[in-house]
């Protein structure tokens, strides 16, 4: 039975690896990392005590439940982290979409604007990966998930993709959101989605240099900006520019 006492644990790239996947079945090793997925609490007045005997670094569930009837047996750790990161990326669009039209529907609300200006800062800080949580070593998943994935594209003419996972120090190879790509990025007000692009370019280019940008290096911002330029329509034109020399 779930125990469905208190706030729930929301998870996303953010979240340190040993804090994830509560009430979760997870498959795919992770070496010496552990996180509280297939685990179970036996006292009910403390379900947060959980049992953590054979709960990592597993490739089948076979020992857990019977899976006959179901679409599948595993539940895939890098389909996961996929999820957690789609998850709150389309919830920060939704969001910073919301408050941009509020924000121009006439109300000079000040705590509006700034709400509108601080959500969409997080927007753009959430997209490039600033504040993930680091792995400390490879993972591995267990079904086709990871191949299929990466194989859905866009690839730029050197065949670099967003889709593209690392798995080893982090969950992508190029620190943006694949998301950049998706209808709901796309439907954001226009001068929403413009104050995103001028962000985005102002640190990918190095002209923003701010402490939350420093795990960024010169290469990953000078490969994502090249990645966009080929893959992602309707660009502002500035884009096209040559990178600003700071990045080296």
């Amino acid at each position: 039975m779930p125990a469905f006492r208190g706030a729930q644990r929301i998870t996303d790239d953010r979240t340190p690896f040993e804090d994830r996947w509560g009430g979760w079945y997870v498959t795919g090793t992770h070496g010496r990392m552990r996180h509280i997925g297939n685990a179970v609490g036996h006292d009910r007045l403390h379900p947060q005590v959980l049992d953590l005997h054979d709960t990592q670094n597993l490739t089948s569930l076979a020992k857990k439940f019977d899976a006959t009837g179901y679409l599948s047996g595993a539940s895939d750790i890098v389909a996961l982290m996929t999820l957690e990161h789609q998850t709150r990326m389309t919830n920060l669009m939704i969001r910073t979409g919301w408050e941009a039209r509020m924000a121009t529907a006439g109300t000079h609300d000040k705590f509006l604007q700034m709400q509108y200006d601080t959500d969409l800062e997080s927007l753009v800080t959430y997209m490039l990966f600033a504040d993930e949580a680091r792995l400390e070593g490879p993972v591995v998943g267990v079904s086709t998930f990871t191949k299929t994935f990466a194989q859905r594209g866009p690839r730029d003419h050197q065949g670099r993709s967003l889709r593209d996972f690392d798995l080893d120090k982090r969950l992508f190879r190029y620190p943006l959101s694949y998301m950049v790509y998706s209808e709901a990025f796309d439907a954001m007000p226009t001068q929403a989605r413009d104050r995103v692009y001028k962000r985005l370019y102002d640190v990918l280019t190095g002209s923003d240099q701010s402490d939350k940008f420093k795990r960024l290096s010169a290469d990953d911002r000078q490969a994502v900006l090249e990645i966009l330029r080929e893959t992602k329509p309707g660009l502002p034109a500035y884009f096209k520019t040559n990178i600003v020399g700071s990045l080296r």
